[in-house]
């Protein structure tokens, strides 16, 4: 089980960083956000379920994913990979897509894979944000998000 009590330290206000630590070797962690049919297992807040995911392996390519709340209503997401170093570092864009298909305020997330004993400490950084509720909606998504991953990797060991 991952580490509950998470670090969210704040550069700036629209600045997030979330840091966890999971039960799991690195390179599990790492396949749980790199493979598609993985990150479908776990992605979205607890209640959410991943319909389609799409996630590139070189920069310059997609990511791209669709959940469904409990109620049905569906959340698209989209953006970029820049950098993708295996077992180390993702960096790509995010961003909302709204029913018409039009991106809204787009962020940077950078995720960091490290050894801690046996276990992955993760960091997570996403910028900038357009408001302060827009970072504490997105702080609020991950750290379910980050207990749905914890909840997958115990399944897999």
């Amino acid at each position: 089980m991952a580490e509950r009590s998470s670090t969210a330290a704040r550069s700036t206000a629209l600045e997030l960083v979330i840091t966890r630590v999971f039960d799991a070797p690195r390179s599990l962690v790492w396949k749980a956000w790199a493979e598609p049919e993985r990150m479908a297992c776990w992605a979205g807040p607890r209640g959410f379920t991943v319909t389609s995911c799409e996630l590139g392996t070189r920069p310059g390519e997609a990511f791209r994913m669709t959940m469904r709340s409990p109620e049905g209503t569906e959340h698209r997401v989209r953006g970029v990979y820049h950098e993708i170093v295996e077992g180390e570092r993702l960096v790509y864009t995010w961003a909302w897509v709204d029913a018409n298909g039009k991106a809204g305020h787009e962020t940077l997330i950078t995720v960091s894979f490290a050894d801690e004993g046996d276990q992955t400490r993760l960091t997570l950084h996403q910028a900038i944000f357009d408001s302060m509720t827009a970072r504490d909606d997105h702080r609020g998504g991950w750290d379910s998000s980050f207990d749905c991953l914890a909840d997958y990797l115990a399944t897999l060991q």
